[in-house]
């Protein structure tokens, strides 16, 4: 994937350039209209209609203002896209950064800082704060949950993890026991990790985190893959896929959305893929893990670019887009970063799909004690390294702790740079 082919060098020095210069102060009465592009990774008909509304609303009131156009970019080229454009000149006036980016992003001056409304969740503001200042809004904070197809746990005979929660038996054991009887039974597969394919190893988060584990220190500079905790729940990973059978194993794809696995452990915006599903479905946040009940959130922001064309601009449509009003109607797709906006009563407004105890568990419980998923400055190369150090453990007969352990003598270098 061509996201994962980005150097950290070649990421920098985009950045860097950027950051250079700042943008031109807006003049709209010498400059005639001001044109704004921000670019995003969602091509989904029902979210550019919503932006696309709100930039009519705020147009209404802002005559200097010309088109706004939002790009999509697809995902898997995302970062390497924008910082293309960034590099060759091409600069948008805003961009959505996935948290894995964050660090690269604020740390080399490239947005610019923006104001903080104090309705903001301190824990979803963290990625993208520096020195006291804000430089995007966090305008997905969505944690992962458990999406369950009851009709196929029920047929395997198993109970579902609804019912496992209701009974404080939802562990990793019995999701994969689970997994496993579904595979056994209907040769579909059992517990699918969203975007992961044995390639996105950051995905496991949502599974690795029930271990305590971790791939580097909190500060950083240390690997931490080879740590007890991170061999343990690898190797309860490697058992799923190729032992008990539990997950699908590499080469292998099942849909949970056309019906085809049991359980898909994703971010619960997916949601709206299962408007038409032809099975009764469920929604549970992750299974416990040896370390306890625990939360992962995915993150992105919306930040300013320093050197566009038009940063007052961009601030102030900012600014409106995320307001109360619009954040109400962006939590459909895009659980709100707001204290005042997490609870079940709106969530369920721009929800209908999801059940207020459903709302209450997975999303307001996990953004209020989930932890972000991993990032560091020179993401794009560390995590092309980890993948490539990865692919030996996905064999049968894989030792994970060497494995584990070469992952960290190439990384380190890398971490502490």
């Amino acid at each position: 994937m061509k996201l994962r082919t980005l150097t950290a060098a070649g990421l920098a020095a985009a950045l860097l350039a950027l950051a250079g210069c700042g943008g031109d102060s807006d003049d709209p009465g010498s400059q005639g209209p001001v044109d704004l592009r921000m670019t995003i990774w969602s091509a989904n008909a029902k979210h550019t209609a919503l932006f696309d509304q709100i930039a009519a609303a705020y147009k209404k009131d802002h005559p200097e203002v010309g088109k706004i156009t939002f790009e999509s970019i697809p995902m898997e080229n995302y970062t390497t896209t924008l910082t293309t454009q960034i590099g060759g000149g091409n600069v948008p006036d805003l961009a959505w950064i996935l948290e894995s980016s964050a660090p690269d992003f604020v740390t080399s001056g490239a947005l610019a800082p923006i104001d903080k409304d104090p309705d903001l969740l301190p824990s979803t503001t963290t990625n993208w704060e520096q020195d006291g200042q804000l430089f995007a809004y966090p305008f997905s904070t969505s944690p992962m949950g458990v999406f369950v197809n009851t009709d196929l746990v029920t047929a395997a005979g198993r109970q579902t993890p609804a019912q496992q929660v209701a009974a404080g038996t939802w562990t990793w054991e019995q999701a994969a026991a689970t997994g496993a009887a579904v595979q056994q039974k209907s040769g579909k597969g059992g517990i699918v990790v969203g975007d992961f394919d044995f390639k996105g190893w950051d995905t496991l988060t949502a599974v690795w985190g029930g271990w305590g584990a971790r791939p580097w220190s909190e500060d950083g500079k240390t690997c931490e893959f080879d740590k007890p905790e991170m061999v343990d729940a690898m190797t309860f990973i490697h058992k799923m896929a190729f032992t008990d059978k539990a997950m699908p194993g590499p080469g292998i794809t099942s849909d949970f959305y056309a019906g085809d696995a049991a359980m898909v452990l994703t971010q619960i915006s997916r949601a709206a893929l299962l408007e038409k599903a032809k099975f009764k479905w469920d929604l549970v946040p992750l299974p416990t893990g040896p370390k306890g009940e625990y939360a992962v959130v995915g993150q992105a922001g919306i930040g300013v670019l320093k050197r566009g064309e038009h940063v007052d601009a961009a601030k102030d449509f900012l600014k409106f887009f995320s307001n109360q009003e619009n954040s109400a109607k962006l939590a459909q797709f895009f659980p709100p970063p707001r204290k005042s906006q997490l609870t079940t009563a709106t969530l369920a407004k721009a929800n209908p799909l999801l059940k207020p105890a459903q709302l209450q568990s997975v999303v307001i419980n996990g953004i209020e004690s989930g932890v972000i998923k991993s990032s560091h400055t020179g993401y794009a190369e560390v995590q092309q390294t980890v993948r490539a150090a990865l692919d030996p453990l996905w064999q049968p007969n894989a030792d994970v702790q060497k494995v584990l352990t070469e992952i960290c003598a190439k990384i380190n270098p890398l971490l502490s740079k």
